[in-house]
């Protein structure tokens, strides 16, 4: 059994992301068999016993997660020709007024508040912001099973296979899609569940069996509904909601 990076094995466990794993061990955070660890880069074996201080549970205790009703304009992480980021929108000033969280918000919760996922520019509907890596990995990780679910609306005409392709049978980049849901909603708008995120993947896919995308809208992730939430407002994750 070969040693690996305290960090890595500490995201793998879903401690945390390997760099809040690395915050913590520069603060003297995290224990292995019982022993501080504040080295970084530090390597164990993958069996050992990991644990934070009430210090480091405590600041996990404090991240935030919040959902975002994106509007079209705004990008999800890199700001580009213009426009502004998403995170740009979470302010006091455009919390929900019906968001039943009893957390306050304080400007310092911006910090390190990434989002977990893309919505492209064009794209409105649920983006999650968070502080935590742990939600971070559940939602995009390599293994992450969410699904998220789009409303998508489509001019053109389909082709003979198209919605069956959609479902199954695509490639982007030389490389097989998972299979989708894809189904008719209304006469011009497909609902779409994945378990996947390539860039631009809904609009690509489209292409390929002879449509164009409208609009397109994701209203949930794993089991946490869009719901009522105006466009261009936030409201926290609630303790007892998970993904």
């Amino acid at each position: 059994m070969e040693k690996q990076r305290l960090s890595k094995i500490m995201a793998n466990r879903g401690m945390c992301s390997r760099r809040e794993a690395d915050r913590y061990i520069e603060r003297g955070l995290v224990f292995v068999d019982g022993d501080p660890v504040s080295e970084l880069g530090t390597k164990i074996f993958p069996d050992q016993e990991i644990e934070l201080s009430e210090e480091g549970l405590k600041r996990q205790a404090t991240q935030v997660t919040v959902l975002l009703n994106k509007p079209v304009g705004y990008v999800s992480s890199q700001p580009e020709h213009g426009h502004k980021e998403a995170a740009d929108l979470i302010d006091k000033a455009t919390r929900w007024r019906d968001d039943r969280s009893h957390r306050r918000f304080h400007p310092a919760q911006l910090k390190g508040l990434v989002p977990a996922g893309r919505l492209d520019i064009e794209s409105t509907g649920l983006l999650v912001l968070t502080q935590d890596g742990r939600i971070a990995r559940r939602i995009i990780g390599e293994n992450s099973d969410v699904d998220k679910e789009y409303l998508v609306r489509v001019t053109g005409t389909l082709s003979a296979d198209g919605l069956a392709l959609l479902n199954h049978g695509l490639e982007l980049d030389g490389k097989a899609l998972k299979p989708a849901k894809v189904a008719w909603q209304n006469e011009d708008q497909l609902r779409f569940i994945l378990h996947e995120g390539k860039k631009r993947q809904i609009r690509r896919m489209c292409e390929l069996v002879g449509l164009k995308v409208v609009g397109l809208k994701r209203i949930r992730i794993g089991k946490i509904m869009l719901g009522n939430l105006p466009a261009g407002q936030w409201r926290y994750l609630r303790e007892n909601e998970s993904f």
